[in-house]
C-alpha cells in the first residue's frame, strides 16, 4: 500500500468517524431538550392565587354544533399570544354552567379553556373522555380565528368533574401528549390507571357520598405510576359537589398544577410542595395532601 492510499484511508474513516459523532450529539441533543418553559404573568403569590380571579382580562366566545361533544364556552385571555388550552367536562347530569367558574378562573390566569357540554348528560367517563378530545381539538383548529391565535397547540390538558374527573383519567391514559389532567371529585368504575403519564392532581373531598374518596379518588392517586408527576389533594369539610362553585383550595390548586406543567413554569412548585404549600395547608385546608415532588 503506497503512503498515499493510506492517507487517503486514514482520512475517510476519521471523516466517517466525526460525521457518527456528529449524529449521536445531535440525537441527543433532540432527546434531552426539554419544551422552553412559558413564564406567562407576574411572578405567582399565596394572595394572587387566592384571589377569584387572575390577572388576564377574559373574553368569551360560544361553542355551536361541534363535532364530537355537545357545545360550550370558550374563556381566552384578551391580551394576544399563545396559551395553552384546557378542556373541561361536568358530572353526571350537569351542564357547562356547573364547571364554569373554574373555567374563567384558569383563563384569568393565562389559559384558553373550553368548557363542554357532553353530547347527552347521562354520557359515561369513557364518553365524557372522547368528547374532551373533541374539545380540545375543536379550540385548536375550528374555533374563530381570534381564537385560535390564542392557542399553543402543543400545550394541551384536561380537566372534569365526577364523571368528567373520570373522563379526564381515561383522556390522560389514551393521550399522553397531554401536559395535565386536574380531575375533580371523580367518579369511574376502573380503578387502575397505572397507565397514565400525563402529570395528574386529583381532588377528593372528604365528605363525597356519590364518588367516596376511599373508594374513587383515593385508589385513583395510588394507581399512578411513581414515575409520573402526580398529587393528591382531599378537601376537608367538603362533599361530592363542592367544585361546583366558587372554592378557593380548587381554584388556587387547579391555577398551579396548570402553569407547573402546561406552562412548565418552576414558579409555582413551592405553591404544590414547598414552603408556600406547607403555609396555607397549615390551617389543615386538606385531609390529606400527597405528592411525588420535587416537580
Amino acid at each position: 500500500m503506497t503512503l498515499t492510499s493510506s492517507l487517503r484511508r486514514q482520512a475517510r474513516a476519521t471523516a466517517a468517524s466525526v460525521c457518527t459523532l456528529a449524529a449521536v450529539f445531535a440525537a441527543a441533543l433532540t432527546v434531552a431538550t426539554p419544551a422552553l418553559a412559558q413564564q406567562t404573568g407576574p411572578d405567582p403569590t399565596s394572595t394572587s392565587l387566592n384571589a377569584t380571579a387572575g390577572p388576564f382580562a377574559v373574553s368569551t366566545a360560544t361553542v355551536v354544533a361541534p363535532v364530537g361533544f355537545g357545545g360550550g364556552t370558550i374563556y381566552y385571555p384578551t391580551t394576544a399570544g399563545q396559551y395553552g388550552v384546557v378542556a373541561m367536562s361536568p358530572g353526571f347530569t350537569a351542564t357547562q354552567s356547573s364547571i364554569a367558574w373554574l373555567g374563567r378562573r384558569l383563563a384569568t390566569h393565562g389559559f384558553v379553556v373550553v368548557t363542554i357540554n357532553t353530547l347527552t348528560t347521562l354520557d359515561q367517563p369513557a364518553s365524557r373522555a372522547t368528547q374532551l378530545m373533541a374539545a380540545l381539538n375543536h379550540v385548536i383548529n375550528s374555533a374563530s380565528s381570534t381564537v385560535r391565535s390564542r392557542v399553543d397547540p402543543n400545550r394541551r390538558a384536561v380537566a372534569g368533574h365526577s364523571m368528567g374527573g373520570g373522563g379526564a383519567l381515561i383522556a390522560a391514559e389514551n393521550n399522553p401528549s397531554l401536559k395535565a389532567s386536574l380531575p375533580l371529585t371523580p367518579w369511574n368504575l376502573t380503578t387502575n390507571f397505572s397507565d397514565v403519564r400525563v402529570p395528574t392532581l386529583i381532588v377528593g373531598a372528604d365528605g363525597d357520598t356519590v364518588a367516596p374518596a376511599a373508594v374513587h379518588a383515593r385508589p385513583f392517586y395510588a394507581s399512578l405510576s411513581s414515575s409520573v408527576s402526580k398529587a393528591y389533594a382531599e378537601l376537608n369539610f367538603a362533599t361530592h359537589f363542592t367544585p361546583n362553585t366558587t372554592n378557593t383550595p380548587i381554584g388556587r390548586y387547579g391555577v398551579t398544577w396548570m402553569k407547573r406543567f402546561v406552562d412548565g413554569d418552576t414558579r409555582y412548585s413551592t405553591f404544590l410542595c414547598g414552603a408556600e404549600h406547607d403555609a396555607y395547608n397549615s390551617a389543615l385546608v386538606f385531609e390529606r395532601y400527597s405528592q411525588n415532588c420535587p416537580y
